[in-house]
């Protein structure tokens, strides 16, 4: 079993979970679902990239980790975030 930097964060009414290691993204009304969500994109993902040979997978940069954690309405801002290591 592989485990995975995620980062949590809060988006309006729903939780937004990416992983750093390959870019995947979960959301879902709360952490748990969002975290649940990413790891079966993640189970996908694996099984789509050990089949075919014209798949790959790359870490995010560092700007679009910085777009992910600054991207927001300008009605509603939060400073919720969390990082957390996830199994898949």
């Amino acid at each position: 079993m592989n485990f995975y930097t995620v980062v949590l964060r809060k988006s309006q009414n729903y939780w937004v979970s990416l992983c750093l290691e390959n870019g995947l993204v979960g959301q879902g009304d709360t952490q748990q679902q969002a975290i649940a969500k990413l790891q079966e994109a993640i189970a996908s993902f694996e099984s789509v990239y050990q089949s075919e040979s014209n798949v790959y997978s790359s870490p995010i940069s560092i700007q679009d980790l910085h777009e992910f954690l600054t991207l927001e309405d300008e009605a509603e801002t939060t400073d919720v975030y969390e990082l957390r290591k996830v199994y898949a």
